[in-house]
Protein backbone atom coordinates (compact mmCIF):
# COMPACT_ATOMS: atom_id res chain seq x y z
CA UNK A 1 0.00 0.00 0.00
CA UNK A 2 1.15 2.94 -1.19
CA UNK A 3 1.80 5.83 1.87
CA UNK A 4 0.38 9.06 1.74
CA UNK A 5 2.24 12.40 1.31
CA UNK A 6 1.47 14.01 4.45
CA UNK A 7 1.40 18.16 3.97
CA UNK A 8 3.06 19.95 6.30
CA UNK A 9 0.67 22.63 8.00
CA UNK A 10 2.36 25.64 8.11
CA UNK A 11 0.41 27.82 11.62
CA UNK A 12 0.80 31.21 11.11
CA UNK A 13 2.29 33.41 13.81
CA UNK A 14 -0.33 35.70 15.23
CA UNK A 15 0.63 39.24 13.72
CA UNK A 16 1.44 41.96 16.30
CA UNK A 17 0.98 44.20 13.53
CA UNK A 18 0.22 48.18 15.08
CA UNK A 19 -0.79 46.36 18.28
CA UNK A 20 0.16 48.93 21.21
CA UNK A 21 0.78 46.26 23.53
CA UNK A 22 3.66 44.71 21.39
CA UNK A 23 4.88 48.23 20.99
CA UNK A 24 4.48 49.00 24.95
CA UNK A 25 6.39 45.48 25.62
CA UNK A 26 8.78 46.32 23.75
CA UNK A 27 9.01 49.65 25.22
CA UNK A 28 8.99 48.03 28.66
CA UNK A 29 12.28 45.98 28.19
CA UNK A 30 14.09 48.31 26.07
CA UNK A 31 13.85 51.08 28.76
CA UNK A 32 14.30 49.09 31.60
CA UNK A 33 17.50 47.32 30.26
CA UNK A 34 18.45 50.42 28.80
CA UNK A 35 17.37 53.73 30.21
CA UNK A 36 14.74 55.78 28.51
CA UNK A 37 17.16 58.25 27.46
CA UNK A 38 19.47 55.63 25.13
CA UNK A 39 16.64 53.93 23.12
CA UNK A 40 15.49 55.65 20.35
CA UNK A 41 12.23 55.08 18.37
CA UNK A 42 13.67 53.11 14.97
CA UNK A 43 14.66 50.69 17.96
CA UNK A 44 11.69 50.28 19.58
CA UNK A 45 10.00 49.40 16.04
CA UNK A 46 12.79 47.07 15.26
CA UNK A 47 12.17 45.29 18.61
CA UNK A 48 8.14 45.39 18.74
CA UNK A 49 8.11 43.92 15.10
CA UNK A 50 6.39 47.01 13.45
CA UNK A 51 6.80 49.25 10.73
CA UNK A 52 8.56 52.87 11.63
CA UNK A 53 5.26 53.79 10.40
CA UNK A 54 2.49 51.83 12.17
CA UNK A 55 5.07 52.71 15.18
CA UNK A 56 4.24 56.59 14.73
CA UNK A 57 0.46 55.68 14.21
CA UNK A 58 -0.09 54.27 17.39
CA UNK A 59 2.61 57.31 19.53
CA UNK A 60 3.79 60.09 18.66
CA UNK A 61 7.13 59.89 20.64
CA UNK A 62 8.53 57.86 23.28
CA UNK A 63 7.11 60.22 25.71
CA UNK A 64 3.94 58.84 24.91
CA UNK A 65 5.16 55.31 24.91
CA UNK A 66 5.74 56.12 28.57
CA UNK A 67 2.93 57.87 29.41
CA UNK A 68 0.85 54.60 28.29
CA UNK A 69 3.15 52.87 30.75
CA UNK A 70 2.08 55.16 33.57
CA UNK A 71 -1.67 54.50 32.72
CA UNK A 72 -1.14 50.75 32.60
CA UNK A 73 0.61 50.73 36.04
CA UNK A 74 -2.12 52.90 37.30
CA UNK A 75 -4.82 50.72 36.43
CA UNK A 76 -3.00 47.52 38.56
CA UNK A 77 -2.84 49.50 41.07
CA UNK A 78 -6.55 49.87 40.92
CA UNK A 79 -6.52 46.71 40.79
CA UNK A 80 -4.67 45.75 43.59
CA UNK A 81 -6.29 48.10 45.65
CA UNK A 82 -9.51 48.45 44.80
CA UNK A 83 -11.89 51.82 45.87
CA UNK A 84 -13.96 51.34 49.68
CA UNK A 85 -11.32 48.76 50.86
CA UNK A 86 -10.98 51.61 53.70
CA UNK A 87 -14.18 50.84 54.89
CA UNK A 88 -13.77 47.05 55.03
CA UNK A 89 -13.18 45.61 58.92
CA UNK A 90 -11.02 46.81 62.16
CA UNK A 91 -7.78 49.46 61.44
CA UNK A 92 -5.57 46.19 62.18
CA UNK A 93 -7.31 44.45 58.67
CA UNK A 94 -7.23 47.31 56.82
CA UNK A 95 -3.59 48.28 57.14
CA UNK A 96 -3.16 44.65 56.82
CA UNK A 97 -4.73 44.75 52.99
CA UNK A 98 -2.64 47.60 52.21
CA UNK A 99 0.41 46.59 53.53
CA UNK A 100 0.11 43.22 51.35
CA UNK A 101 -0.66 45.17 48.58
CA UNK A 102 2.40 47.12 48.73
CA UNK A 103 4.58 43.83 49.57
CA UNK A 104 2.62 42.48 46.73
CA UNK A 105 4.41 44.98 44.24
CA UNK A 106 7.28 45.13 45.27
CA UNK A 107 7.66 41.24 44.21
CA UNK A 108 6.96 42.70 40.79
CA UNK A 109 10.22 42.58 39.22
CA UNK A 110 8.67 45.35 35.97
CA UNK A 111 7.38 47.79 38.78
CA UNK A 112 10.65 47.40 40.40
CA UNK A 113 12.48 47.69 37.32
CA UNK A 114 10.13 50.64 36.26
CA UNK A 115 11.22 52.31 39.56
CA UNK A 116 14.81 52.36 38.81
CA UNK A 117 14.39 53.47 35.55
CA UNK A 118 13.05 56.81 36.80
CA UNK A 119 15.37 56.72 39.40
CA UNK A 120 17.93 56.95 37.04
CA UNK A 121 16.70 58.81 34.19
CA UNK A 122 14.68 61.67 36.21
CA UNK A 123 17.67 63.51 36.94
CA UNK A 124 17.66 64.15 32.72
CA UNK A 125 13.81 63.91 32.16
CA UNK A 126 12.91 65.86 35.32
CA UNK A 127 9.38 65.46 33.60
CA UNK A 128 9.70 61.55 34.34
CA UNK A 129 9.72 61.24 38.18
CA UNK A 130 6.57 64.46 38.58
CA UNK A 131 4.70 61.53 35.63
CA UNK A 132 5.72 58.79 37.99
CA UNK A 133 4.80 60.86 41.52
CA UNK A 134 1.16 61.70 39.78
CA UNK A 135 0.64 57.93 39.54
CA UNK A 136 1.31 56.85 43.23
CA UNK A 137 0.42 60.02 44.67
CA UNK A 138 -2.94 59.13 44.96
CA UNK A 139 -2.32 55.83 46.74
CA UNK A 140 -0.61 57.61 49.42
CA UNK A 141 -3.21 60.14 49.44
CA UNK A 142 -6.06 57.64 49.96
CA UNK A 143 -3.73 56.42 53.52
CA UNK A 144 -3.73 59.61 54.81
CA UNK A 145 -7.05 60.70 54.56
CA UNK A 146 -7.70 56.82 55.88
CA UNK A 147 -5.58 57.90 58.85
CA UNK A 148 -6.90 61.04 59.26
CA UNK A 149 -10.86 59.70 59.02
CA UNK A 150 -9.63 57.44 62.08
CA UNK A 151 -8.48 60.58 63.66
CA UNK A 152 -11.76 62.78 63.51
CA UNK A 153 -13.24 59.49 65.17
CA UNK A 154 -10.85 59.19 67.74
CA UNK A 155 -9.36 55.70 67.18
CA UNK A 156 -6.33 57.29 66.14
CA UNK A 157 -4.31 60.15 66.99
CA UNK A 158 -2.58 61.12 64.16
CA UNK A 159 -1.76 64.72 64.46
CA UNK A 160 -0.11 64.39 60.85
CA UNK A 161 -1.83 61.76 58.84
CA UNK A 162 0.38 62.39 55.84
CA UNK A 163 3.35 61.85 58.13
CA UNK A 164 1.75 59.18 59.73
CA UNK A 165 0.90 57.39 56.12
CA UNK A 166 5.00 57.76 54.80
CA UNK A 167 5.80 56.20 58.16
CA UNK A 168 3.12 52.92 57.50
CA UNK A 169 5.09 52.94 54.01
CA UNK A 170 8.52 53.35 54.98
CA UNK A 171 9.03 50.62 57.63
CA UNK A 172 7.65 48.28 54.57
CA UNK A 173 9.79 49.81 52.17
CA UNK A 174 12.61 49.43 53.75
CA UNK A 175 12.16 45.49 54.41
CA UNK A 176 12.26 44.79 50.64
CA UNK A 177 12.16 47.78 48.35
CA UNK A 178 15.61 49.64 48.99
CA UNK A 179 17.47 46.64 49.65
CA UNK A 180 16.23 45.97 46.13
CA UNK A 181 17.17 49.32 44.98
CA UNK A 182 20.49 48.85 45.90
CA UNK A 183 20.89 45.49 44.72
CA UNK A 184 20.79 43.46 47.77
CA UNK A 185 18.04 40.95 49.04
CA UNK A 186 15.59 41.49 51.18
CA UNK A 187 15.88 40.89 54.96
CA UNK A 188 15.83 37.54 56.19
CA UNK A 189 12.56 37.85 57.58
CA UNK A 190 8.95 36.59 56.71
CA UNK A 191 6.83 39.23 54.88
CA UNK A 192 4.11 37.44 57.45
CA UNK A 193 6.18 38.60 60.71
CA UNK A 194 7.17 42.34 58.83
CA UNK A 195 3.56 42.84 57.99
CA UNK A 196 2.45 42.27 61.81
CA UNK A 197 5.34 43.87 63.62
CA UNK A 198 4.78 46.92 61.70
CA UNK A 199 0.98 47.30 62.13
CA UNK A 200 1.77 46.61 66.15
CA UNK A 201 4.24 49.45 65.89
CA UNK A 202 2.69 51.95 64.30
CA UNK A 203 -0.73 51.00 66.32
CA UNK A 204 1.21 51.19 69.43
CA UNK A 205 2.13 54.53 68.83
CA UNK A 206 -1.16 55.91 66.66
CA UNK A 207 -3.94 54.38 68.65
CA UNK A 208 -5.32 56.51 70.76
CA UNK A 209 -5.90 55.38 74.91
CA UNK A 210 -9.76 54.25 75.49
CA UNK A 211 -10.85 55.84 78.60
CA UNK A 212 -11.10 54.07 81.81
CA UNK A 213 -14.34 54.80 81.16
CA UNK A 214 -15.11 53.04 77.99
CA UNK A 215 -16.48 49.40 77.83
CA UNK A 216 -13.87 47.06 76.95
Amino acid sequence: MKARKISKVVVPKPGRGGSRDAIVEAAERLFLERGFGSVSMDELAEAAGVARRTLYNQFASKEEIFREMLLRLSRQLEDAFPPGIETEGEVEDVLRVIAGVILKLHKNREYLGFLRMVVADSRQFPWIAEEFAAVMDPQTERLTRYLAHLTSLGILDCRNPLLAAHQFMGALNEFSLWPWMMGRESLPVPAEDVVEETIRMFLQHYRRPRSKGARS
